[in-house]
């Protein structure tokens, strides 16, 4: 009976789960639409080439009913984005020419991915230790340094100091390139390239990952503050546990509960990237994709984009309560 009690209760909680995050999606479906059809301006004339060129109110008009923005938002253009969306057509692009927002969003995803994700396995990496290490010391001279620099590196934005970095390290002194992916004339698919290409990746990720070792730092250290001052951690001392007993069977475990919420967020990010970094880099992202899809009103690609994020950010939710739901059978129940 209890097993059959517990299995229940981990199908129900794991059945809320999933009902959430689908209607989740909806929403942000919903939401996606409606945000870009706000925004000032109209894709039809700058498409026509805006204010750069003479265009009559035919010829806007001619392409507003070439791309369907002369029907009706509610319900026509509302439905046909739905149906589309649930069948995975993402459309057509405005400035791009009519290429699919799906052929564009792939284009640009594995330089978003490579910047991100690399940067997050370094911030999880240091970050994560470096303030489990300082919560399980507190008081002690790596805390003080390591809880000063992460208050810092947490409060400052990513593109500043991808502008701090571009200033010292490329335009100063020229050691690192502070431009785009790779080096004019270099050819693809060679060494040279990959190692081109590895020069040109090392400071975006150095901002990136600033940032997010100020976040994993910050959360880590509070979280195994708190578990060192736990009942139960005097009781494993009182028994007489070694240090690395307690870290392993009590401290670690339950302090990683909210850094594990922290790194599932923040992973569901890879796919969108870090716009301003990318910005400030030029980086053949899908930040980069992002603002040039927002300067030219281009409402395919601005949702396409932001449904990859919410798609991310929620499936990022979902596994993060999959793992509570491992790492704290209490969840469950």
């Amino acid at each position: 009976m209890g097993s059959t009690g517990i299995g229940g209760g981990t199908s129900r909680h794991i059945g809320r789960i999933l009902i959430r995050a689908i209607v989740t999606l909806v929403m942000v479906a919903t939401l996606n639409f409606i945000l870009f059809r706000v925004i000032p301006g109209d894709p039809a004339a700058l498409l026509l080439g805006g204010a750069r060129i003479s265009v009559t109110a035919e010829q806007i008009e001619a392409q507003r009913q070439n791309w369907g923005l002369d029907r009706p938002l509610f319900p026509d253009q509302a439905i046909d984005y739905l149906s589309a969306t649930i069948r995975g057509d993402l459309g057509y692009s405005f400035k791009f020419r009519g290429r699919h927002v799906a052929d564009l969003i792939l284009e640009r995803l594995p330089a978003t991915i490579a910047l991100v994700g690399v940067a997050q396995v370094i911030a999880i990496v240091v970050g994560v230790m470096l303030g489990l290490y300082a919560g399980w010391r507190r008081g002690g001279a790596v805390d003080h340094i390591a809880t000063g620099v992460s208050l810092a590196l947490y409060s400052t934005p990513s593109f500043w100091l991808g502008m701090l970095l571009v200033v010292i390290f490329s335009t100063k002194f020229g050691w690192l390139p502070g431009y785009g992916a790779y080096s004019p004339g270099v050819s693809t698919g060679s060494l040279d390239s990959l190692l081109d290409y590895l020069r040109h990746l090392a400071l975006p990720v150095t901002a990136v990952a600033l940032g997010l070792i100020g976040q994993y730092v910050v959360v880590a250290r509070a979280a195994m503050s708190d578990v060192v001052t736990e009942d139960y951690m005097v009781t494993a001392r009182a028994k007489g546990l070694t240090t690395g007993q307690m870290l392993m069977r009590h401290a670690f475990r339950n302090a990683m509960l909210p850094v594990v919420t922290l790194i599932t967020l923040n992973l569901g990010y890879v796919v969108a990237g870090a716009i301003t970094v990318e910005a400030v880099f030029a980086w053949p992202g899908i930040g980069g994709l992002t603002v040039e899809a927002l300067n030219a009103r281009d409402y395919p690609v601005l949702q396409g984009v932001f449904l990859l994020l919410g798609a991310s950010i929620v499936l990022a939710n979902l596994v993060a309560d999959l793992a509570y739901g491992l790492l704290d059978p209490r969840v469950r129940q």
